[in-house]
């Protein structure tokens, strides 16, 4: 029977750290299935998600631990494997000067809906004419079927205003750059 694993891993960034883990999972029955990975502040950042027969995985488990010996800690948790609920998919973008608060007042606007963000890239850049920070970020987003979307945009528009930020939500399949 095949289990799946999701691992968090997180160590000082330096060369061979992917392939370190690549290798342990493969030399303990594991297949590496899905992935996101990112240079974070000096760190090295990652998810991953790994497929492996059941009498494999307490050995698995056991060597990625044995990684926080250079620097590498991974946690591991079984995947439950369950389907979400019916929803649709939307991309939302959010843009603006960089100030406390925007990730948390969208984030809350969102979870207050029942909407599950499943992707989220956030950065910060210097803002070409009018200097400070420049806040970008892309969200997928699953909205249950029974959510309105047009409340949810005006709650979204809402908060934009408070944030002196643009917000766009555009169903998945229309986005252009994707």
């Amino acid at each position: 029977m095949r289990a799946s694993l999701v691992l968090t891993v997180i160590g000082p960034d330096r060369p061979g750290l992917v392939e370190t883990l690549a290798a342990t999972v493969a030399e303990h029955g594991g297949n590496w299935e899905q992935s996101r990975m990112a240079r974070l502040g000096g760190q090295f950042a990652g998810i991953v998600k790994v497929g492996a027969e059941s009498h494999h995985v307490d050995t698995l488990r056991k060597a990625l631990e044995a990684l926080s010996s250079i620097g590498l800690r991974v946690v591991s948790e079984a995947s439950s494997g369950e389907d979400a609920p019916p929803s649709r998919a939307f991309h939302l973008e959010v843009v603006g000067n960089d100030r406390e608060g925007i990730v948390r007042d969208v984030a809350r606007a969102l979870a207050s809906r029942g909407v599950n963000v499943e992707e989220l890239d956030t950065s910060c850049e210097s803002a070409p004419i009018a200097g400070g920070l420049l806040f970008h970020a892309n969200a997928i987003l699953h909205v249950p079927d029974g959510v309105d979307v047009e409340r949810l945009q005006r709650a979204l528009e809402a908060i934009a205003d408070d944030l002196m930020v643009d917000v766009a939500l555009v169903p998945a399949e229309q986005r252009r750059d994707r």
